[in-house]
């Protein structure tokens, strides 16, 4: 369950022994092999982000690039206490819905006293692994049909429900019997993707993993291994995607972990990588990104390279916003958050760390749409090395 309690939002000091606990979790770590904080690489490279070159990166005639350098700070704690926190989904109203992994809980925290109440549990959630109650999202007409939409682990499959939500009801009851969206997404003890959102085309994505099985990946009948996009429905939408009786909008993916959109409608993703690099891609419909076959910057016809790359050591990627020009993605292996600034669909200079081994590892980011974020952190997934009160929803201020 959620143990937040109420606090006001006030600026939080960074955690004692935050940095000390994250160097002997990287040591557990790599005895540990792969999981969703690492990759197995056995010997971790500090060599930074690196992002792949791009013929003719010249700004964009009309457009207004983001500075090469900006800033982060951590303006406030929003609240404390959560266990095992993975999505987070604004309200129009305000509040912040945050579902637990572990607990097949879904809570709404109020962001100016920290309070966070139950909102109910989400049947048929099967935790295990990197499974359980994972993304979640808010219908774009969520002020007229009140649907909450959620992405879990079941017995048999990881799927898409959607729940009406009741603010008028009790406590721990408030969360409608799920219809099931979608089904039949390939499960495992890993790579379950899990992140959902509704894009400016009010259309739901989706992303999903392997969940293990690489060749998934490359198969166009399965779901794993992809970005997904349907109607609120669950239905193909027809046009846009490659093929309009399906939902598979791309493919050739390792384990998507994040979706945003920037101001000009493109769609970016953050994708963990193996051994060698994870990944930062622009998402075009019917792009195959490579995986198996390929990891990182490949340069080979017929696969799209990412736009910036990172050794998983100093990434290991889960949810990405877009907020003043620039894609913000929180790492959980490296602990940190990084800022890739763009000019229209290309970077504009090698992406920046912030919070660097502060909060541990980071698993949310969302914007608040001006020029701040919220950041959950995760280290009550098993995998961290919990500080006192952990784990948090974080109040940023970016540039």
């Amino acid at each position: 369950m959620l143990r937040s309690r109420p606090l006001p939002v006030h600026p939080h000091p960074r955690p004692p022994l935050r940095k000390a606990a994250a160097a002997l979790a990287g040591l557990a770590l790599l005895a540990a092999g792969c999981s969703d904080g690492g990759s197995g690489d056995g010997a971790p490279d500090r060599t930074g982000a690196t992002s792949s070159p791009s013929p003719g990166e010249s700004r964009s005639p009309g457009s207004s690039a983001a500075p090469a350098e900006g800033s982060a700070e951590v303006t406030g704690t929003v609240a404390e206490n959560l266990d095992s926190p993975w999505g987070l989904a604004p309200l129009p109203d305000g509040g912040l819905l945050v579902s637990s992994r572990d607990e097949g809980t879904i809570s709404l925290i109020d962001p100016e006293s920290g309070k966070a109440t139950e909102l109910g549990s989400v049947p048929g959630v099967e935790p295990g692994g990197e499974g359980g109650l994972l993304g979640i999202a808010v219908s774009p007409d969520f002020a007229e049909d009140r649907y909450v939409y959620a992405y879990f682990t079941s017995a048999s499959d990881n799927r898409v429900v959607r729940m009406l939500y009741d603010a008028g009801k009790e406590e721990g009851n408030r969360l409608g019997a799920p219809s099931t969206v979608l089904r039949g997404i390939p499960k495992g003890m890993v790579h379950n993707g899990g992140r959902i959102a509704f894009g400016p085309d009010r259309m739901l994505y989706v992303g999903t993993g392997d969940s293990g099985d690489q060749g998934l990946a490359q198969d166009r009948e399965s779901l794993g291994g992809k970005i997904l996009r349907m109607t609120p429905e669950g239905e193909p939408p027809g046009r846009g995607n490659p093929e309009a009786d399906s939902v598979v909008y791309s493919w050739g993916h390792r384990n998507v972990q994040g979706l945003a959109w920037d101001a000009e409608g493109r769609l970016w993703a953050a994708e963990f990588g193996q051994n060698t690099w994870d990944e930062l891609n622009l998402i075009r419909p019917g792009g195959n990104y490579g995986w198996p076959e390929v990891e990182g910057e490949a340069g080979e016809e017929g696969f799209v390279d990412p736009v910036a790359q990172w050794r998983p050591a100093d990434a290991s990627p889960s949810g990405i916003a877009v907020a003043k020009g620039s894609v913000w993605m929180a790492s959980l292996r490296g602990e940190r958050l990084w800022r890739v600034p763009l000019d229209g669909a290309k970077k504009v200079a090698e992406p920046q760390a912030f919070l660097e081994g502060e909060y541990g590892r980071l698993r949310t980011v969302v914007s608040d749409g001006g020029d701040g974020l919220w950041l959950v952190t995760s280290e009550t997934d098993s995998r961290g090395t919990p500080a006192e009160d952990d784990d948090r929803i974080l109040k940023l201020e970016v540039s």
